[in-house]
């Protein structure tokens, strides 16, 4: 948060602690003069409490100590007026008022202090979300990139849904996924699969290897100690891997258990499936009965592809309807990556009312449409692609 914006929030809340400061000044103004004005046998004094008690609702210790104070001296010169301040029963009153406003004091002091341990923890989740989740650039070589992360927990910003951008000569590669389970261990996964994303995506020349690479890496992780956590055999990450060239308008993908991406083209929505989906990662042990395999697909300049964690599609209204993503998509097909993601985000919360059920994360990524794509003609990428996807089909069959 910028200086600006500090000293913005600072005096809405000063402001606004000073509008509401009127309640209890009004109160005890009301009842001291309503006290003057009524028979000597009926006594408002005691009413007086209400002030600090009010005053807790908004203030701090200072502000609520002042308030009792006021109040205090209120209540002593009502006794005044009426038999003096000695007398038992005002002795009583005098007492009874400053031990409420003490204790109000208390009240605003501890919650202040445990306010301010809060926004140390928050601001210590922060710090480790931006580690683990490093802002994506919005550009990126030919494509503008933008990207949402929704925590279930309303007190957490950061859960086991990760996504993660890596440069690779004259191509773009990326992986979006979603650690099985929640907490630290999920947190723990999902920083151990962005680390290994980032060294293995510049050591593996194709993208169903990286995926086996890291495949590998989690199982290490998930199996290293054992006996720590009885339930690591059955945690696994569902993950997909795209890989953008810059000068070609082909991409590709290697889909690991995790849903396909939405292709946005002309304003018009469609979702990209995938002929093989192999398991999650972390299941290496299934050995070669489950092959990876690298999907490609046109990607042609203009064209948005938005990727997206399971928390999106489970998102449910208090119907139990699930979120529909590809028809809320289709409403601001056109817009911008930041646009479409920030529409995707607040219409998802809309439709929640607020209560994710799962975190969720939306990637959007645009080739931009000024990016030179080798002058190809649509009948030959059409056919090209199709030629890629057979040839890579049959060398894994070789394989």
């Amino acid at each position: 948060m910028d200086a600006g914006h500090y000293l913005v929030r600072l005096w809405q809340r000063w402001h606004s602690t000073h509008a509401l400061v009127a309640i209890p000044l009004m109160l005890i103004a009301a009842i001291t003069l309503a006290d003057v004005r009524t028979p000597g046998s009926v006594h408002l004094g005691p009413l007086l409490v209400a002030a600090p008690a009010i005053t807790t609702a908004f203030a701090g210790p200072r502000l609520t100590g002042l308030i009792g104070a006021l109040a205090l001296g209120a209540q002593t010169f009502l006794a005044a007026r009426v038999g003096g301040v000695a007398t038992s029963d005002h002795i009583a009153q005098l007492a009874g008022l400053a031990a409420l406003s003490v204790f109000a004091v208390l009240v605003c002091y501890v919650r202040d202090r445990h306010k301010e341990q809060l926004a140390q923890v928050r601001s210590v989740s922060e710090a480790a979300q931006r580690a683990l989740l490093r802002p994506l650039p919005e550009r990126l070589g030919p494509l503008h990139i933008a990207s949402s992360y929704l925590a279930a927990e309303k007190e957490a910003h950061i859960g086991g849904d990760l996504y993660a951008v890596a440069r690779t000569g004259e191509r773009t590669r990326v992986i979006i996924g979603d650690v099985r389970g929640k907490g630290l261990s999920a947190v723990g996964e999902a920083a151990m699969l962005l680390g290994a994303f980032q060294e293995a995506a510049h050591q593996h020349a194709a993208l169903h290897v990286l995926a086996d690479a890291l495949d590998r890496s989690v199982h290490r992780y998930l199996t290293q100690f054992p006996e720590a956590d009885e339930e690591a055999q059955e945690h696994f990450i569902t993950a997909l891997l795209l890989e953008i060239p810059d000068h070609s308008p082909v991409a590709r993908m290697t889909v690991c258990g995790h849903p396909t991406p939405l292709l946005i083209r002309h304003g018009t929505v469609t979702g990209i499936a995938s002929p093989h989906t192999a398991p999650p990662l972390g299941t290496w042990e299934l050995g070669p009965d489950t092959p990876r395999t690298a999907h490609a697909f046109s990607f042609l300049a203009g064209d948005t592809l938005l990727l997206y964690t399971d928390g999106v599609m489970e998102a449910r209204d208090p119907t139990r309807t699930f979120y529909p993503l590809e028809e809320r998509v289709a409403h601001c097909a056109k817009n911008s990556p930041t646009a479409l993601v920030y529409h995707v985000q607040q219409d998802l919360l809309a439709h929640a009312h607020g209560a994710l059920c799962d975190d969720a994360a939306l990637l959007a990524i645009q080739r931009s449409p000024t990016a030179p794509l080798g002058g190809l003609h649509l009948g030959d990428l059409v056919h090209g692609v199709g030629r890629q996807v057979r040839t890579h089909e049959e060398h894994q069959q070789t394989v």
